[in-house]
């Protein structure tokens, strides 16, 4: 192997060339095709939604103007992908010696001495997963059609139906664009993909959001968790005490008071038939409600199937469903699990926009009709559904993945678990996203992006040159889920944790 001394502060950094195709996919004539038909499909998706918004068939594009529309979109989607890009690498750093890429990758090194002090990255992923939400609400509201029967591109019925009404040209736009294509790179290059301004920024608007309190009510469910399930919440902080104690508690009430108001509000008008989903379903409260339960059920299980990945396969599962899904998710060389987590991505996001329609409100201000009698600025600002981004934040995400961290062997036993999976394991087997991957490649030349294992070797490399991984430690009712804190830097098992002894390598 060769390598190239590079400076990095106190500790030499190496660049090993050997591994700069390390991750590299090899290509062959049935994944060729694959990517030719979801890069198609991807641009056909497009096309769909440029049209839909130069018809003013979507809500911003009516009620402001197209031009709007497009540009909100295209930060929205830029945006997305940096949120959920970054994500993958500051869940992934935090095992590695920093000084390893201190000097080599400033910012990075920035991003991550103020996302791992303390409890930051608990607190950052709070805030991405409302930016998240909201993000993609937003997306909706530009992109999704007011109404899918009208004529768009002259496309027959049954090619509307598919694009148009159950959604997919959206979702394919959004999920390939703005979120699996840099968490393919990201998960490799954490490195090289943080080491940009806009990677800090996002970071601080994240913290911003979290600080703010409004996701706050969350936190009483992890302590009502921990305390159910008997395991202490870990904490890198001393306990909280005087002011900032009352602080704390304080935001949990407000929290907890926003929340209310945001699922009255949400109740009441799908019982009386405020919302955009109501032509197609009077009583499309069931449906919403449906939805945000599928969300939370994925949301729980990627958290549940990190969390059992560390534990012996015989105490992974005890009951019929149970062992079925290990058997599936960990059988071969274990590639059924990011399986799963792209046919995941792809329902989450459908779900997440069918929640958005059902959650956004048709009233129009000015007439009478406001909702508990607030202002009509105030009720223009309700009727883009962002109540329903903070309703399903927190019961239908936070929550369900503080559950299934403290009780990942319950998630596991369930039957819903088990055919939520194949259906997961389906909707991936199509290759609907596979473009993902082409859309990658070019990234990763076009930015430069170097595999992690260039900067600062494998994780044997760094045990033997004396910069041995961080221990995970038991993070019950963490966000992170289980311990697991993303993949070693620089290996290529996806559940592998960090190698903390020289006999471990030849283990």
């Amino acid at each position: 192997m060769t390598s190239t001394e590079v400076q990095s502060g106190s500790a030499p950094a190496f660049k090993h060339d050997a591994h700069q195709d390390g991750h590299d996919i090899k290509l062959t004539p049935f994944t060729l095709l694959r990517y030719t038909l979801s890069v198609a499909l991807l641009a056909f998706s497009i096309a769909i939604v440029v049209a839909l918004i130069f018809t003013g068939n979507t809500r911003v594009a009516r009620d402001a103007n197209p031009w709007v529309a497009l540009i909100v979109t295209a930060i929205a989607i830029i945006w997305l992908s940096m949120i959920e890009g970054e994500q993958a690498s500051l869940v992934g750093l935090p095992p590695v010696d920093p000084d390893l890429y201190k000097d080599s990758h400033p910012i990075t090194y920035k991003v991550a001495a103020l996302a791992f002090r303390g409890d930051n990255l608990d607190r950052y992923l709070m805030g991405r997963q409302f930016m998240v939400l909201l993000v993609v609400f937003v997306i909706g509201q530009c992109t999704a059609p007011l109404d899918p029967t009208v004529d768009v591109l002259g496309l027959p019925s049954g090619v509307k139906f598919v694009f148009l009404d159950i959604g997919l040209a959206t979702i394919v736009f959004t999920c390939v664009l703005g979120q699996l294509t840099t968490q393919v790179n990201a998960s490799h290059c954490m490195i090289d993909f943080a080491n940009n301004y806009f990677a800090l920024f996002t970071l601080y608007v994240a913290m911003t959001i979290e600080f703010t309190g409004v996701m706050h009510s969350a936190y009483l469910i992890q302590n009502i968790l921990a305390a159910v399930s008997g395991k202490p919440i870990q904490s890198n902080e001393p306990p909280k005490t005087g002011f900032t104690f009352a602080f704390f508690w304080g935001r949990v009430i407000m929290s907890l008071a926003i929340l209310g108001f945001c699922v009255t509000v949400v109740l009441y008008a799908l019982l009386n038939g405020y919302t955009i989903s109501f032509h197609l379903s009077p009583s499309c409260g069931c449906p919403s409600l449906f939805f945000m339960s599928v969300v939370g059920c994925l949301e729980g299980m990627q958290i549940a199937f990190f969390a059992v990945a560390k534990i012996p396969a015989s105490e992974r599962g005890s009951g019929v469903f149970g062992k079925k899904t290990c058997d599936l998710l960990f059988s071969g060389n274990g590639q059924n699990l990011p399986g799963f987590m792209i046919g995941r991505q792809l329902t989450v996001v459908c779900s997440f926009f069918l929640v958005g329609s059902f959650t956004s409100l048709t009233i129009v201000p000015g007439e009478g009709n406001n909702i508990f009698g607030v202002s009509d600025g105030a009720q223009a600002f309700l009727n883009y559904g962002f109540q329903g981004a903070v309703m399903t934040t927190i019961l239908a995400s936070i929550t369900w993945q503080y559950a299934a961290s403290a009780f990942p062997i319950a998630f596991m036993n369930s039957p819903v678990t088990y055919v939520l999976l194949l259906v997961a394991l389906g909707l991936e087997f199509t290759g609907i996203c596979a473009g993902a991957w082409v859309l990658a490649l070019i990234q990763k030349k076009v930015m430069g992006f170097q595999y992690d294992e260039v900067y600062v070797g494998t994780p044997e490399e760094r045990l033997a040159n004396n910069h041995p991984d961080k221990e995970f430690g038991d993070d019950v009712g963490h966000l992170t889920g289980g311990g697991f804190m993303g993949h070693a830097v620089g290996s290529h098992d996806a559940l592998d944790g960090p190698i903390t002894s020289k006999d471990a390598i030849d283990a």
